[in-house]
């Protein structure tokens, strides 16, 4: 494939801090930045514990995307938005995206912790030589904190904690001075909230450990500038050890009041009234984890947004250079830990993706598409794990709450949402999930579920029986002419494609005909 070049914008929406990123990139993932921009929006300001993104809060965020988008504009750069922890966990979300849809015609996607983590692993290996070690990330952010254990572009684990310099900020140091009792309280909350952290990660072997994002950074500034050393406006490459670290958070919490602290070398004065909250979890983290060093990383969530865009882009199964396909491995993940049928899942994603492909002038969607109806045949029947009955809700379920990499929140609802109506009821808007999805996700939602309905039927005995399908669309109706393996009874299999064709037939306003080949 030609090493092409797109390029892009990407957008990082911050619990504290919004940051744009434009760049050539190159096919290969190699990129070339033209411009930056980052604007302290405190997204999570006057939140009650992250649970409602406040109306200022809201106006300064849409002012900046705003600022962002006609940036991105000037370069004819396609902008990819992504939000964290702030918007990930309010209420109103859908409020306040759909109000950035309407007023700006962003798409911003929501990522779950984990997909955080993996989008800022692709981001570090690109300013870091990590890529062939074992590499422990560690990314402080406004509203959580991510941790990711990587090697060779594949993740072997992530987790993210509702431990941010925000969040915690307003928790424990609200007032003017900061209180010897609330900085013990704060330490004590770090010290639980990281143990499951510290346990998974304690027989792992490390070589490295790389840290990123606006904490992490600009405590790597003070120290330097501590040691009278140059400092600049991002201090990538920099390594923070931890006796040096503990000088710093001492100089930190001396310092008492936001004024005071302002006056310490090296500190971002935007940051005065969170870094003492920001510094103590760099502390605790450093302590529970056993880490006597860190290197800092530039790079971070929105250039593995550019990397990752670059991928899904590419229409392709294989990877993009060295990293693997994630997405993929985390659906199968899922399936094996919910002790799928194997043999089932791949014959209905055999034949689905068959109907796809050759009904495609039909349906008229998107590789994307198909990714999404691939990762529901495999997992439509996860709910069996739970039980039988309405097992295909149960396949919501466990699918919408699943932290699958390399999905955005849309996507796993899209997923989801088609898993559920592999069977029984037609979408309908009274039912948990399909209504919170878009009215162009809804009919994506309805296509591909009246494919999925008919692949399912098709094995109804599960035991594989179909050796070719051919499919001939007419101007009423759309006939499949299926090949047999063996001289097999294919009655079941008939009969269960055609009490499940109603969606098919109500969607794509065509009767759907089967014919069997007894001679194959």
């Amino acid at each position: 494939m030609p090493n092409r070049i797109r390029r892009l914008a990407a957008i990082d929406l911050g619990t504290n801090s919004f940051h744009l990123v434009i760049a050539d990139v190159k096919s290969n993932g190699k990129f070339t930045v033209l411009g930056r921009d980052k604007e302290v929006v405190r997204l999570g300001e006057g939140m009650s514990d992250m649970k409602h993104l406040g109306e200022e809060a809201i106006g300064r965020a849409i002012d900046t995307l705003r600022r962002f988008a006609l940036i991105a504009q000037t370069h004819d750069a396609p902008v990819r938005a992504i939000a964290t922890s702030a918007v990930r966990e309010a209420l109103n979300r859908d409020e306040f995206l759909q109000r950035v849809r309407d007023e700006l015609g962003i798409e911003i996607e929501v990522v779950s912790g984990y997909e955080e983590a993996r989008l800022i692993y692709l981001g570090v290996m690109q300013a870091l030589p990590v890529y062939p070690k074992s590499t422990l990330l560690v990314d402080i952010g406004g509203g959580s904190t991510e941790f990711l254990v990587g090697e060779k572009g594949s993740v072997h684990y992530a987790n993210s904690l509702k431990l941010g310099a925000v969040r915690l900020s307003r928790r424990y140091f609200s007032g003017k001075t900061i209180k010897n009792k609330d900085i013990a309280s704060c330490r004590a909350h770090l010290i639980g909230a990281l143990d499951p952290v510290a346990r998974a990660t304690r027989d792992r072997p490390i070589d490295i450990v790389a840290g990123s994002s606006g904490t992490i950074l600009n405590i790597a500034g003070m120290i330097l500038a501590a040691r009278g050393e140059p400092v600049s406006n991002d201090e990538g490459n920099t390594t923070i050890e931890r006796a040096d670290l503990h000088e710093m958070v001492e100089t930190i919490l001396s310092h008492k009041t936001v004024g005071h602290r302002r006056n310490i070398p090296g500190l971002d004065p935007a940051r005065a009234d969170i870094i003492v909250a920001g510094a103590l979890i760099l502390e605790q983290v450093f302590e529970q984890l056993q880490i006597p060093r860190m290197v800092t990383s530039a790079y971070a969530l929105r250039e593995g947004i550019l990397l990752d865009t670059v991928q899904k882009q590419a229409g392709e199964e294989r990877s993009v250079d060295h990293l693997t396909d994630i997405r993929k491995a985390s659906i199968y993940h899922l399936a094996e830990s919910c002790h799928y049928e194997a043999r089932h899942a791949a014959t209905v994603r055999r034949t689905v993706l068959s109907l796809y492909d050759q009904l495609h002038a039909l349906h008229g969607l998107a590789h994307s598409d198909r990714e999404y109806l691939e990762a529901a045949a495999i997992l439509h029947d996860i709910g069996y794990h739970i039980s039988h009955s309405q097992h295909h809700k149960h396949s919501y379920y466990l699918i919408r709450h699943s932290e699958l990499m390399g999905f955005t929140d849309r996507e796993i609802e899209i997923v989801a949402n088609l898993a559920r109506y592999h069977r029984k009821s037609h979408p309908k808007s009274k039912h948990e999930g399909f209504p919170r999805l878009s009215d162009e996700d809804q009919l994506r939602v309805r296509k591909l579920a009246a494919l999925l309905r008919v692949a399912d039927g098709l094995d109804r005995r599960h035991r594989d029986i179909f050796a070719s399908i051919h499919c001939r669309v007419e101007k009423k109706t759309v006939h499949v002419d299926l090949g047999l393996k063996h001289d097999a009874d294919s009655s079941i299999e008939l009969w269960g494609a055609d009490r499940r064709s109603a969606l098919f037939e109500e969607v794509y306003r065509r009767r759907l005909a089967l014919h069997v080949d007894s001679d194959t």
